[in-house]
Parts: structure tokens; sequence; C-alpha cells
């Protein structure tokens, strides 16, 4: 459970939005996300696979 203060004279706009960054941090929804439906062990490696090729090629041309 995410707790979070209030602090004196604080808008409670601004903790709400302290609050959501701090939710998404702990990744809760990703994971709830990605269990509503089973992915087989290598279709996960697979897209693991292609996503750091894709970083890869992004930083390569970022050298260029």
């Amino acid at each position: 459970m995410l707790i979070i203060q209030v602090k004196e004279g604080e808008n409670i706009d601004r903790a709400l939005k302290r609050y959501k960054r701090k939710f998404d941090k702990t990744g809760t929804m990703r994971q709830l996300r990605g269990r509503q439906q089973f992915t087989k062990p290598s279709v996960m490696r697979r897209a693991q696979i292609q996503k750091a090729e894709y970083i890869q090629h992004l930083r390569d041309q970022e050298s260029i």
C-alpha cells in the first residue's frame, strides 16, 4: 500500500500527482495487464530480443 504524506499547505492535485508517479514506478498495472493472458516463454524471449535490437539500433544511430 502506498502512503503519500500531504505537506502543510500543499495542493491536493500535487499530492495526487506524486501518488500517481509513485504508483507507476511500482509497475502494478503493467503486471496486472501482463497476467490477463498467458504468454509463452519463447514469445517473451523473442519480444525481449526484438526490444534489445531496437534499442541498440537507436543507440547506433545516435552515435553516428
